[in-house]
C-alpha cells in the first residue's frame, strides 16, 4: 500500500498543495505550527474518514472558506500501475460530506474503514496513558476494525443498544419498580450477543499482538527493561446475561449500565508495576511507540505516520527507532520533525528514495 500523491484544497492552514510521496520515506520539517502535523492528519483522514485531531468536520475547514478538498491516489499493488485508485473527500460547512472511492460515492463511511492500513504515532497517544480506560478500548476498535469489518458492525450495534438502555435506566431512575423488565430483557439479549463476539475478538487480539509489542519495546530498550499488556474484561469470569440481571436494579439507581464490554480495560505494567505510576516520561513514551510500532508490524506494513516522536527520548533510543523505522519490517512512512538532524540520520541510513519538504505557513516546499 502506497500513497503517490495527495492534493488538498481548505484544510486547515493548507490553502492548496499537491505533493508526490517516496515510497519509503517522507519528511516533514519546520518550525511548530506551521503545518506538518495537518498534513499527516488529511492523509489519516483518507484512511479514516475524520481527522484524528477534530472530529467535528467544519473546524478542519480554513478559516472563512466553505468547503475542503483531500484527494489521494494510492498504489494497492506495488508492481502494477493498473492498481492505482484515487480516494477523495469533499467536506462543505453545513452539508454532511462526501466520500468517493474511483468515481463512486461510499452509502455508509463505515464500508470504507480497512481499505487503506494505517497507524499514526502522535504526542496525543498519551491519552492511551493519562486518561480513562475508554482510550485504551478505542486503542483496541481501533486495530480490529483495520482488519474485521464485522468487529465494527457489532460494536456500532452494541454502542447503539448500551445507549438504548441508558436511556431506559434514566426514564425510570425515579420509579424503579415500575421498569419494564421484559423490554430490558430483549435488550439485553442482542447485547450479549454482541458483546461476546467482541470480547472474544478482543482476546484474540491482544494475544497475538503482544509478542510483536514486546519485541519492539526491547528494541527501543535495548533489553534494559520488562513490559506486559493484559487484557481485563468482566466477561472472562461472568455470563454477561446474569450480570444484566443481578445488577439492573442498582443501574436503575445509579442510570447507567455497570456491566459490560464497554468497561474492558488494558493494564499496562512496566515490570510488576503499572506504568503510569512508575514509568518515566522516557519510558512512558517508549511504551507508546512500542504500542504503536507493534501495531504496525500487527498489521502488516500498513501506511506509518510519525508525528513529533523524538521528544523526551535519549538520544540511544531516538537511534535505535530510527534503526527500526527504517527497516524493511516497516512501510511507506510520513515523519514530521523540528530538527533536521533526526532525520538526516535515518536518511543515511535507507536505501530507498525519499522525500524532504520544508513546511511554512502551509506551504511546502520540496528539498
Amino acid at each position: 500500500m502506497l500513497l503517490q500523491e495527495i492534493s488538498i484544497i481548505n484544510y486547515k492552514n493548507i490553502r492548496e498543495t499537491t505533493l508526490r510521496f517516496a515510497d519509503k520515506l517522507n519528511c516533514f520539517v519546520g518550525l511548530n505550527g506551521q503545518g506538518k502535523t495537518n498534513i499527516l492528519d488529511a492523509i489519516y483522514y483518507l484512511s479514516f474518514t475524520k481527522s484524528a485531531y477534530n472530529t467535528i468536520d467544519s473546524q478542519n475547514i480554513t478559516h472563512n472558506e466553505e468547503m475542503a478538498m483531500i484527494q489521494g491516489r494510492y498504489l494497492f499493488d506495488n508492481s502494477i500501475d493498473e492498481n492505482t485508485e484515487v480516494i477523495s473527500c469533499g467536506i462543505k460547512r453545513g452539508v454532511k460530506k462526501q466520500f468517493r472511492r474511483g468515481k463512486k460515492d461510499y452509502h455508509r463511511l463505515i464500508d470504507h474503514i480497512g481499505l487503506i492500513p494505517l497507524v499514526m504515532v502522535s504526542p496525543q497517544d498519551n491519552e492511551l496513558i493519562s486518561e480513562g480506560s475508554d482510550e485504551r478500548r478505542r486503542f483496541m476498535d481501533g486495530v480490529i476494525s483495520q482488519y474485521n469489518r464485522q468487529y465494527l458492525e457489532y460494536l456500532t450495534q452494541y454502542n447503539a443498544l448500551l445507549k438504548q438502555r441508558n436511556a431506559l435506566l434514566k426514564q425510570y431512575e425515579d420509579h424503579p419498580n415500575n421498569a419494564p423488565t421484559e423490554l430490558f430483557e430483549v435488550i439485553e439479549a442482542q447485547m450479549a450477543k454482541y458483546a461476546i463476539y467482541i470480547f472474544e475478538q478482543r482476546t484474540d487480539f491482544i494475544q497475538r499482538f503482544v509478542p510483536a509489542f514486546q519485541e519492539m519495546y526491547s528494541s527501543i530498550s535495548g533489553n534494559s527493561e520488562h513490559v506486559s499488556l493484559h487484557y481485563i474484561s468482566q466477561l472472562q469470569n461472568r455470563d454477561l446475561l446474569e450480570a444484566f440481571a443481578q445488577t439492573r436494579q442498582r443501574d436503575l439507581i445509579v442510570g447507567w449500565t455497570t456491566q459490560g464490554i464497554h468497561k474492558d480495560e488494558l493494564d499496562m505494567r512496566l515490570g510488576e508495576y503499572p506504568l503510569k505510576r512508575v514509568g518515566s516520561q522516557g519510558q512512558q513514551k517508549s511504551y507508546l511507540l512500542a504500542m504503536k510500532l507493534g501495531q504496525a508490524i500487527f498489521l502488516g506494513k500498513p501506511i506509518l505516520l510519525l508525528d513529533d516522536i523524538f521528544d523526551k527520548l535519549d538520544s540511544e533510543r531516538v537511534e535505535r527507532i530510527i534503526q527500526l523505522v527504517s527497516s524493511e519490517r516497516f512501510g511507506q512512512i510520513f515523519i514530521t520533525d523540528t530538527d533536521r538532524q533526526h532525520l538526516t540520520l535515518m536518511l543515511q541510513d535507507m536505501p530507498h528514495a525519499s522525500s524532504i519538504f520544508h513546511v511554512s505557513s502551509g506551504i511546502f516546499e520540496q528539498h
